[in-house]
């Protein structure tokens, strides 16, 4: 059963809650009636049972029970880290 679980690749747009990051996955798909490709995206709440993940780090989530009432899925690996921009602090002159 756990080979036939659906994977997505998304990117993290939120890591505020705790063991929880939000994943935005983004398809295309082509409009009935003009024939454009549109960029769709849908938001997923996924477990990161470390806390290892960050705000724009490309992941794959897969499909679990329910662990919440919002969060089923569960992040299986961190395919791309963010580059952390380093904090400069402010000099007062």
């Amino acid at each position: 059963m756990k080979g036939q679980r659906k994977r997505l690749v998304g990117s993290v747009v939120s890591d505020k809650m705790d063991k929880t990051v939000v994943v935005r996955v983004e398809t295309l798909k082509r409009h009935r009636l003009y024939h454009k490709v549109v960029k769709f995206g849908k938001k997923y709440k996924a477990h990161d049972a470390e806390n290892k993940c960050r705000v724009g780090d490309r992941v794959v989530i897969v499909e679990s029970r329910p662990l919440s009432k919002e969060k089923s899925w569960v992040v299986e690996e961190i395919i791309v880290k963010a580059e952390s921009v380093p904090v400069v602090a402010e000099v007062q002159v």
